[in-house]
This record gives C-alpha cells, structure tokens and sequence, in this order.
C-alpha cells in the first residue's frame, strides 16, 4: 500500500475531468492537481516550450508532493513530453493520448473515427502516430479510416466558463463540419477541455456519433497501474484484475471499498477565478486553492 498522492497536472481547468472521474473510480486516493493558468493555453505554444513546462510541473509534483504517479492530463503535453517524462521521472507517468486511441478504435462500428484538438496536439501528429502503432500491433476487426481536426477557440471558452452559448455553438458548427462530412461515427474529444463542450458538441455532430472521452479512459489505465504496481492507497481496497481491453470486466470482476481520499489544488494563476470556476466544472466544492509561482 502506498498513501502517496497521485500528481495531475494540466495547462487549466480541462484535467478536471481527469479528477472527477478518478474521484469516481477510487475515492480513496490522495490527489494533487496543477491547473498552470498562468501559462495557458499551451495549445498554441511550441512545443519544445511546453515540454519544459511540462518537465518543470513534473519535478515540482514529485519534489515538493511526494507524488506517487503522475498524470498528463494534457494532450498537448503527453504529445510533447510524455516519452521525456517516462524516461527521466523517478514515478510511473500516465498521458492521456493512448488510452483515449484505443477507447475511439473500440467503439467505432464503421471505422470512420475523429478526433478533434488543440491546434499544437492535431499539428503534433500524435494521435495518427499513436493509431498507427496501435494497429500494427492488433489487428481490428474493420479499416481504420481518422480524419483529425484543430479547434482553435475550444479551451478558451471553457476556460472562461462560457460552455453552452450561441458563439460556441457557432464555432463548433464550423470546425466539426470536416467531421461531419467525413462520416465519422465516433468522436475522440482530444483534449481534455472538449468534455465540458460535450453538449454543445454532441449537439453539432448529431445523436448518432459516440464521443469518447480521453478523461475517463485514462482514470481506467490509473486503477490499472496502481493494482499492477501495488500502489494504491490503503484508504482503498481494490481486487480483481484489470485491463484496458474489457472496462465491463473492469466492473464486474472488481470491488472497491475507501475511505475517501482529499484532494489539494494548485494553480499559477488567479486561485480565487480557478476556485471559482474549478468549483462549477468539477461540481464539487473546491474549498482552497494554493499559489504556485514559477
């Protein structure tokens, strides 16, 4: 048993979704999240610039937290550091790219898949890169046919709290046409923003088209690693074996019993605004948020 916190960190509000879904899965765990909205959007940034940011959050995570894992609940950081992070952290380090590929592979009945993200992530080329190797080392049962797009616009309104409005139903109408055109049955929301827009999307692309979260897939690949590793807390219990190919036998061959676990929340930015709106996406109070400063 290991009591350590799990470290999540995000360029805002958008790994939120990261903490509510693991909060649902083991309520046991401690868990340390970075919002760096002092430097946000990273989605438009070079990409070596966020993998310094990335590197920097990372040993500040384990250097001043303790952390036990850490989680990039950023697609555009995992497109830009993650190989970087697995090769010189001291700590398991989960990203959100992969899990949610193989989520969008299984779900699709036609094979037309999209994915939709920031313009540093689609440009990254790190979800086509990923799909390829994933179907070189299983063979699926359709072709695989992935449009991509970039939705410039997506995280600031999110990061305004502006989720539902007449302007982002526009802009979505226009950046998910390609998609629409192109048939896709399912929907990889590639950034971990998107899932706050889930309605006003899901709206745009019709009832028809599933839309995957890369959050919850990652949550899932979380529970794995801390019963493959022996590291979950001993405020939890969890039995059964876990694995990414079958989330139903995740369910049913598993119990969970905890203690809940706290969370404590950091930002680089403007804590009140990020307790504020924290406090709305993740719906849960989020009593306190501490000053971090680079």
């Amino acid at each position: 048993m290991d009591d350590r916190p799990i470290g999540i960190f995000d360029s805002g509000f958008g790994g939120l979704t990261v903490v509510r879904a693991l909060v649902d899965l083991v309520p046991g765990e401690e868990i340390v999240y970075l919002g760096d909205t002092g430097r946000y959007p990273y989605g438009t940034r070079p990409l070596n610039e966020v993998k310094e940011f990335a590197l920097e959050i990372a040993n500040y995570l384990i250097d001043s937290y303790d952390v036990k894992l850490l989680v990039v609940a950023c697609n555009t950081a995992s497109a830009a550091a993650l190989e970087e992070l697995e090769a010189t952290m001291t700590v398991p380090v989960i990203g959100v790219i992969e899990p949610g590929v193989r989520a969008m592979v299984r779900a699709s009945a036609s094979g037309r898949v999209g994915v939709i993200g920031t313009v540093g992530t689609i440009a990254s080329g790190a979800y086509q890169n990923f799909l390829l190797k994933e179907l070189v080392n299983r063979e699926p049962s359709h072709e695989i046919f992935l449009t991509c797009a970039a939705c410039p616009g997506f995280v600031e309104f999110v990061e305004r709290g502006d989720l539902e409005s007449e302007q982002v139903h526009i802009l979505a109408e226009r950046l998910l046409k390609p998609l629409i055109d192109e048939k896709v049955d399912t929907l990889l929301l590639g950034c971990t923003h998107y899932p706050f827009l889930a309605r006003t999307i899901a709206d745009v692309m019709g009832s028809e088209v599933v839309l995957v979260s890369s959050a919850e897939e990652t949550a899932f690949e979380v529970r794995d690693l801390l019963v493959r590793e022996k590291i979950n807390s001993g405020r939890s219990s969890i039995e059964g074996h876990f694995t990414s190919s079958s989330r139903s036998k995740v369910a049913s061959s598993s119990t969970l019993s905890a203690e809940n676990g706290t969370q404590t929340f950091l930002s680089s930015g403007d804590v009140e605004l990020f307790r504020t709106l924290g406090t709305r996406l993740l719906e849960m109070e989020i009593p306190r948020v501490f000053q971090v400063t680079w």
